[in-house]
């Protein structure tokens, strides 16, 4: 096959909430015909953000054009899930326009565009561009800065800051990889913030990366999609703190499904899961819950001290109403005290 029958791939990358999901939608309501096919790989055991994807009812990607993996990780089993998942793809008839690759939020990209050099698919596919999503008010209360001293001084004033290295490896490795960096939720943050904090992120980034500025991820496709980036080809222009390693592994963090029954009110809910960042080191939740009296489920979504939540879909007749929530955090969460907490039964954890 010749280089300009390759099928492109973008490949979504960004940290917790950041706003990949969101992004996404957003690029499915402006694809103006063209025919995407979305790999979402989950971090947990429920597929939350293909849920939100199948969701959105965009005619140019059905829900068999979404194939959720549920491992973590792709770049880790890119043989038994990834493999396999490009092939099923390619086969379709018609084939995709164009492939999108939703990252979990704790996966390093470049050993998923490292990937694209497989005998199977190198031929076939080409990594159109690597986009790296970023939480603005994130970065500009320092959480990934990449001064150790500064980093060293706000973890001493801040118990909630108290975390190790490896989720600021984690979001660099993301936006030396990108092609494009979005810096997200600007409506969150003052003018003199925010352009403090895209100078600041520019310094990290090589010079042919471009950034855009966004609030909920309004981004076009016809921005995202067509960046001619070949990835797989400059590897090694894209510098990452593991390159040095054969392997890596994502022991740093836990993830585990709590279920709850059917709740009186939305403010319960959030009253509880509000309880619980202010009392466990949580990186994020998210989930469905089940309402009494909605017909609709609610979606929730949580990062740092922030939550979301709305009513997303009417539950499907072939689907149970209840609530199941993905709990993600750094090794050693207790999973018995936070199910307390979100059960509203701290005495149990005692």
């Amino acid at each position: 096959m010749s280089e300009h029958k390759k099928i492109p791939a973008t490949v979504v990358t960004g940290f917790l909430g950041a706003g990949k999901t969101t992004l996404i939608r957003h690029l499915l309501e402006t694809a103006n015909g063209k025919r995407l096919a979305l790999i979402i790989n989950e971090f947990g055991d429920i597929g939350v953000d293909g849920e939100v994807l199948k969701a959105c009812g965009s005619e140019t990607c059905g829900e068999e054009d979404i194939v959720e993996l549920a491992n973590g990780c792709l770049c880790c089993t890119v043989a038994d899930d990834f493999i396999p998942t490009i092939e099923a793809l390619l086969a379709r008839d018609p084939q995709p326009d164009h492939i999108v690759i939703e990252t979990s939020g704790l996966a390093l990209p470049k050993p998923l565009v490292r990937a694209f050099g497989w005998p199977e698919i190198r031929t076939r596919l080409t990594v159109d561009g690597v986009v790296a999503v970023v939480d603005g008010p994130a970065v500009a209360s320092g959480l990934f800065a990449a001064d150790p001293v500064a980093v060293q001084a706000q973890r001493e004033a801040d118990e909630a800051l108290d975390h190790d290295s490896p989720l600021e490896e984690v979001f660099e490795d993301q936006v030396y990889c990108a092609d494009l960096v979005i810096v997200n939720k600007t409506d969150e943050m003052t003018p003199e913030v925010l352009g403090a904090t895209s100078r600041e992120l520019r310094a990290k980034l090589r010079p042919s990366v471009k950034m855009i500025e966004t609030s909920h991820a309004t981004i076009d496709a016809e921005i995202l999609l067509g960046l001619t980036a070949a990835a797989e080809d400059d590897l090694d222009a894209r510098p990452s703190h593991h390159d040095d390693e054969d392997d890596h592994e994502h022991d740093d963090f836990d993830s585990f499904v709590v279920e709850l029954p059917e709740l009186a009110s939305p403010d319960i809910l959030t009253d509880r899961i509000e309880a619980l960042f202010a009392q466990h080191d949580v990186l994020r939740l998210k989930g469905f819950a089940a309402i009494a009296g909605k017909d609709m489920r609610l979606l929730v979504q949580g990062v740092g001290t922030r939550l979301n939540s709305y009513f997303d879909r009417d539950w499907r007749t072939d689907e149970a109403r209840r609530t199941r929530l993905v709990v993600i955090g750094l090794h050693g969460l207790d999973k018995a005290a936070i199910e307390a907490v979100l059960q509203d039964d701290i005495g149990a954890a005692a």
